[in-house]
This record gives C-alpha cells, sequence and structure tokens, in this order.
C-alpha cells in the first residue's frame, strides 16, 4: 500500500478526503500538525500558505510515494505557483475538490488548471461529501483494497 501526502491551502478538503478514503463520516476538524491517517500524510494548511514552512512541506514528504495536491473549485485563489510539485521529486496528483458545490463548469476547469501549472501528473474531480471520484483516485495511487 502507497503512502500519500495531502497538500493544499485550509479548508481545501485535505483532512475530508481522508475521511471519506477511509469511508467514515466527514467530521470538519481543522489539522493543527502533520497527521498520519493510516497511509496518508494530512498536512497543515500553513505549510502551504506559508512559504517559510515549505521545508516542513518537504521534510513531510519525505515518506510518501505520492504527493497529492488539494485545490478547491470553489475557491478562487491558489497556493500553488507554477511546478510547484518538482520541489518533491515524485509522482504528484492532483484533487479538484468540492464539485458538488461548484458554482460552475468554469471553476471547475480553473481548478484544473491551477494543478496542471503545478505539475500535477492527473487531476481528477471530487466531492468528499457524496464520495465522487474516491475510488478512481484510490485506485489510480494503488489504495484500493484488493
Amino acid at each position: 500500500m502507497r503512502t500519500i501526502m495531502l497538500v493544499g491551502k485550509t479548508g481545501a478538503g485535505k483532512t475530508s478526503f481522508t475521511q471519506a478514503m477511509q469511508g467514515e463520516d466527514l467530521v470538519y476538524k481543522k489539522t493543527q500538525a502533520v497527521n498520519i491517517v493510516n497511509n496518508a500524510i494530512d498536512t497543515p494548511g500553513e505549510f502551504v500558505e506559508n512559504r517559510a514552512l515549505y521545508r516542513a512541506l518537504i521534510t513531510s514528504g519525505a515518506d510518501a510515494e505520492v504527493i497529492v495536491l488539494v485545490q478547491d473549485c470553489t475557491d478562487d485563489t491558489c497556493m500553488f505557483a507554477p511546478g510547484f510539485a518538482t520541489m518533491f521529486g515524485k509522482p504528484t496528483v492532483g484533487l479538484v475538490s468540492k464539485v458538488d458545490i461548484a458554482e460552475s463548469e468554469e471553476a471547475i476547469e480553473q481548478a484544473r488548471e491551477k494543478l496542471e501549472l503545478a505539475g500535477c501528473d492527473r487531476i481528477f474531480y471530487i466531492s468528499n461529501k457524496d464520495r465522487r471520484g474516491v475510488d478512481d483516485v484510490k485506485a489510480y495511487i494503488g489504495l484500493s483494497e484488493e
């Protein structure tokens, strides 16, 4: 089973994604520190929101096999600079989150473009709430139960 590290802005859906992957009920809780849940390293949003904490991201990702960048399609801002994924030197997957509440297809497309610019190898569209796309991500990164 491969280990992933989730990276994204506060409120992007990283912790909710770990809950959705585990089949748990979604319970919002602010991630205050790096949290390891089975095969997922859940990082605080501050790690990407504050460039001074990039070293913490790199260190946290040392044991991850796949980096997962999460971009909320209801948020116009993006914390990922072009080429952001290259700092990890690992396969990087992008998640466009909250597609169930997107205001438009254009908002979803803009989130996808942000993840492409960041250097994601593959992009998925997910809703943690209705679990849309979660199984596809699990299968792609080798987390499906055999």
